[in-house]
C-alpha cells in the first residue's frame, strides 16, 4: 500500500486563526478591546515607507538630515563590516567594542561631563537612569508632559513618585520640602509633544537647594540647542554638574540608534553595576555606533 503522506502543521502566519468557544479563548478580550479603541479612533496601524520618496519629511526625527550623509552611511558601513552585524552580546560579556569606548568619549566631551555610557536605546537609557538612581524610599519627582520612557522609569523604580505641573520649578520645590532622604526631580529639556523648553537653570537650583539630583532627557536638544548643538543642558550651563545626569538619543539630531547616559564617572561606574537595561541588553550594533560617532 502507497504510505499515507505526511501531516505538517501550517507555518505560522498562514492559516486562520482558531477558533475557540468564549469560554475557553485567553485572548477573547483583544476584540473587546480593539472595539473600543476603533470607537474612540485609536487605532493604530504600521505603515511602511519605500528607500526613496518625493515627499518632504515633517514627521521623522532625523532632524539635521544626517541618517542618509555619506559620511554617516560610510562609517556605519565600515563599522559593519570590521565588526559585524551585530555586537555579539551585552556590553560587559562580548559586546563592548573599542567604537562604543570612542563614541562614550566623544559624546561625554562634546557634552561636557566626566563620563558616558551607550545603550540600544533612548529608551533603555532613561530606564537605566531612573531605576540604578532609585530604591524604594527616593522620591522621584517627574514633570507631567515627560516623555513615556520616563513615566515608565518611574514606575520602574519602585520609588516614591510625585507627578507636579508641567515645567514648574517651584511645584518641583514643594515637592522636595519635608522630603528626608535620596530624591531626585526628572525632566525633559524639549518636550517631545508641545515642543517647548523646561526652565533647565530654577529646576537646578530647586534640586540644588534640598540635596536632590536633576535628570534631564535631553533627546530633543541635543544636536539643535545650544552652542554646536551640545545640548540644552550644556546651553544652560550644567554640563558637568556634579548632581547632573542627562540622557540623550543617537537616533535623532545624529542620524544614527542608540541611546546614552551621561554625567559624573561615579555616576556612570553605577550603572554599568547596576543597570538592568545595561547589563542584560546585547550592546549597540557597531553600524549604529560608527554612524553615530
Amino acid at each position: 500500500m502507497p504510505e499515507e503522506p505526511e501531516t505538517r502543521p501550517e507555518p505560522s502566519g498562514s492559516s486562520q486563526p482558531s477558533q475557540l468557544p468564549a469560554q475557553q479563548d485567553p485572548f477573547g478580550w483583544i476584540d473587546d478591546a480593539r472595539s473600543t479603541r476603533e470607537r474612540a479612533g485609536l487605532v493604530r496601524a504600521l505603515r511602511p515607507r519605500p528607500a526613496e520618496s518625493p515627499l518632504l519629511d515633517l514627521a521623522g526625527n532625523d532632524y539635521l538630515g544626517l541618517t542618509r550623509h555619506p559620511e554617516v552611511t560610510g562609517a556605519a558601513a565600515d563599522a559593519a563590516r570590521v565588526w559585524g552585524a551585530g555586537s555579539t552580546g551585552s556590553r560587559l560579556v562580548t559586546g563592548s567594542t573599542a567604537l562604543h569606548a570612542e563614541l562614550e568619549a566623544e559624546l561625554a566631551e562634546f557634552c561636557g561631563f566626566e563620563a558616558a555610557l551607550v545603550l540600544s536605546s533612548g529608551y533603555a537609557a532613561n530606564l537605566a537612569a531612573l531605576t540604578a538612581l532609585t530604591a524604594p524610599g527616593t522620591l522621584l519627582v517627574s514633570d507631567a508632559g515627560n516623555h513615556a520612557s520616563l513615566i515608565d522609569g518611574c514606575r520602574l523604580s519602585r520609588a516614591e513618585t510625585a507627578v507636579v505641573p508641567h515645567a514648574d520649578p517651584e511645584a518641583v520645590r514643594k515637592a522636595l520640602d519635608g522630603h528626608d532622604g535620596r530624591a531626585l526631580a526628572v525632566t525633559d529639556s524639549v518636550f517631545s509633544v508641545d515642543g517647548d523648553a523646561a526652565p533647565l537653570r530654577e529646576l537646578s537650583a530647586a534640586c540644588r537647594a534640598h540635596g536632590a539630583a536633576l535628570v534631564v532627557d535631553d533627546a530633543h536638544g541635543l544636536g539643535v540647542v545650544g552652542e554646536g548643538g551640545r545640548g540644552a543642558v550644556h546651553a544652560a550651563g550644567l554640563a558637568g554638574d556634579a548632581s547632573t545626569v542627562v540622557t540623550v538619543t543617537l537616533s535623532k539630531s545624529l542620524g544614527s540608534q542608540g541611546g546614552a547616559v551621561l554625567g559624573p564617572a561615579r555616576v556612570i561606574d553605577h550603572l554599568v553595576d547596576t543597570a538592568r537595561t545595561f547589563i542584560f541588553d546585547t550592546g549597540l550594533a557597531p553600524a549604529a555606533a560608527g554612524g553615530a560617532l
